[in-house]
């Protein structure tokens, strides 16, 4: 099945990598066990959550895994889900968390940006816009909601991370 499996460069990206003692460590757990715990989850066959999982299967064919299926109205919303679910490691640097806020404002941005246009889908332009129950409220202020911060923060962690990719 692994053939079927690709990895994104840009989905890729948005994830802080391993450093060489974690990654060792992810290919010992796994060989011990001879399975892949966690499933790999996956996006129109993209890779969205597993890549070093990924790596070391196709190092050691013999290793089992699973795959789990997400589905995702776009790309924007795929980056937005990497983001999110990266914020949940527990060993993150401040600012792997601020460029992970950032990238996930600005893919939710995109998201929204499209549904609801005359250039989107007509199932997704009919969804919400009229719908009295979807939140009027900014992309910025969800966000700070959920992660306990200042809409401000998340304006700056996009500015932070559009001058990390800059770099």
């Amino acid at each position: 099945m692994d053939e079927l499996l690709r990895i994104d460069p840009e989905f890729e990206s948005k994830i802080p990598p391993l450093t060489e003692e974690e990654y060792q460590l992810l290919e010992e757990n796994i060989l011990q066990d001879g399975v892949v715990l966690n499933p790999l989850i996956v996006w129109n066959g993209c890779i969205v959550d597993g890549h070093n999982r990924f790596r070391i299967i196709q190092a050691h064919p013999e290793i089992k895994y699973t795959v789990f299926e997400k589905e995702f109205p776009d790309r924007y919303a795929a980056i937005a889900w990497i983001c999110c679910n990266q914020l949940g490691r527990r060993n993150l640097t401040p600012q792997q968390k601020k460029y992970l806020i950032g990238q996930r404002y600005e893919a939710e941005k995109l998201a929204n940006c499209f549904r609801g246009n005359q250039y989107a889908l007509a199932d997704k332009s009919a969804s919400g816009q009229n719908d009295p129950k979807q939140k009027s409220e900014r992309t910025s202020e969800c966000i700070a909601r959920e992660i306990n911060t200042s809409e401000s923060y998340v304006r700056r962690a996009e500015r932070y991370a559009k001058g990390v990719d800059a770099a």
